[in-house]
């Protein structure tokens, strides 16, 4: 036998562990969308969850200034830089009423570092994690990375997209240790309200449960979730705090994707836990990157609220434009900068000679016939939809749903 078809470890050339990892899909739709316009092709992306905004002014400018100080040509603490620490736990109380101590908040490579190693401290291996459905593709791979298994709760556009504590409940077993939320979501947008975050975490805290929520798009709200404000899960269900993990990071909020600041919050053990494994991993974050997030966090939301006011915008006018499809149903997303149309409507239909099957199909069609790059929804877990960020210029938006709306007008029986 050879070594390219033996099934000995020793001669696999990629670990099981990391070969079982798939490959980003909104990276890998963005990256493809990119390279056909490099290659002049007027290619519209609708894949990648990244304002368009330039990064505020005063936060680029306290960057430079970084750069210039030599504190920050050298190593920092792998936990992140005391004043960014602390500026977190301020920051955290001022927007979500949550009290928490500086020891308690570990600055991460972005929301990516901080989701898997947050898994990597809470998981044994055979922990069940359930994990509401749609979800974010790096989810899944975290949890399993960490020798975790993910178990999927699905929710559909019937219920906007937000799971039930009777359906958490029917998935929990012996193996089950974590819960984990996300609202607003990526990629549906869903936003839940109050009364159910506080009956989730207190279904959590009932049977021992720890919880990892996401709040990276906690400030991305719109009509009556903004009346209403982020819902913090920890702040509204304080019993639940030695068993509760936050993460977040200025990604989003701030238009600073490429600067790579997230952060954990949660019990002391867990992120000095958290901590250790990131002082053998990367150390710590780039200085200039936490120094411009020190100024992001500590400064005033004005940037932001110009950026919600926009993405907002855009969010009625793609929902508007979608629901005008034959075979579309989009609900209105409340949050964050994603639409989530069910397709199910066109599959099996014509489409010039093609009839697609799934909904990565269709997505194929419209990149190769409408030049419009979208996610499909088996990226997510829930095949039969297709995941839009409105988070692209207002002329980019229109004339890219208008391209599909033409194409798909062609779908017929």
């Amino acid at each position: 036998m050879s070594a390219a078809t033996s099934s000995s470890p020793r001669d696999r050339r990629v670990s099981a562990r990391v070969g079982a990892i798939s490959e980003s899909a909104t990276l890998a739709v963005d990256a493809k969308a990119k390279a056909l316009k490099a290659a002049g092709r007027p290619v519209i992306g609708f894949g990648a969850g990244e304002p368009d905004f330039p990064t505020p002014g005063y936060i680029v400018d306290a960057a430079v200034e970084a750069c210039r100080n030599p504190r920050y040509h050298r190593y920092t603490p792998a936990g992140g830089l005391p004043e960014l620490r602390s500026a977190i736990a301020a920051k955290t109380l001022r927007d979500s009423g949550y009290e928490v101590a500086a020891s308690q908040v570990l600055i991460t490579n972005g929301g990516k570092q901080a989701i898997y190693e947050a898994f990597a401290a809470m998981l044994d291996p055979g922990d069940e994690v359930l994990l509401p459905t749609p979800y974010w593709t790096t989810y899944p791979e975290s949890i399993r990375l960490a020798g975790g298994v993910p178990v999927d709760v699905v929710a559909d556009e019937t219920s906007g997209y937000r799971v039930s504590v009777e359906q958490l409940e029917a998935a929990r077993t012996e193996r089950t240790k974590v819960l984990l939320f996300n609202s607003p979501s990526n990629p549906t947008g869903a936003v839940y309200p109050r009364e159910q975050v506080e009956a989730i975490g207190r279904w959590a805290a009932e049977h021992g449960l720890w919880v990892l929520t996401d709040e990276i798009y906690e400030h991305l709200l719109y009509g009556e979730a903004a009346t209403a404000g982020a819902a913090s899960l920890p702040a509204l269900v304080p019993e639940l705090r030695e068993r509760c993990v936050v993460v977040n990071g200025v990604a989003k909020t701030y238009a600073m994707t490429g600067w790579r600041v997230g952060w954990i919050i949660g019990p002391e053990d867990l992120v000095k836990a958290a901590t250790n494994l990131q002082s053998h991993a990367t150390s710590n974050v780039a200085n200039v990157s936490q120094a411009a997030a020190l100024a992001a966090v500590s400064g005033d939301l004005t940037a932001v609220a110009e950026m919600r006011e926009a993405f907002d915008r855009r969010r009625r006018t793609i929902v508007r434009m979608l629901n005008e499809i034959d075979g579309v149903e989009c609900p209105v997303p409340e949050g964050a900068f994603y639409a989530y149309p069910s397709v199910k409507g066109l599959l099996g239909k014509e489409i010039r000679g093609r009839r697609p099957s799934s909904s990565v199909e269709l997505a194929e069609i419209i990149l190769e016939e409408a030049e419009v790059a979208v996610v499909p929804g088996e990226a997510f877990g829930t095949p039969g939809y297709l995941r839009l960020s409105y988070a692209l210029g207002d002329e980019d938006l229109a004339e890219g749903v208008s391209r599909i709306q033409k194409l798909l007008e062609e779908a017929r029986d």
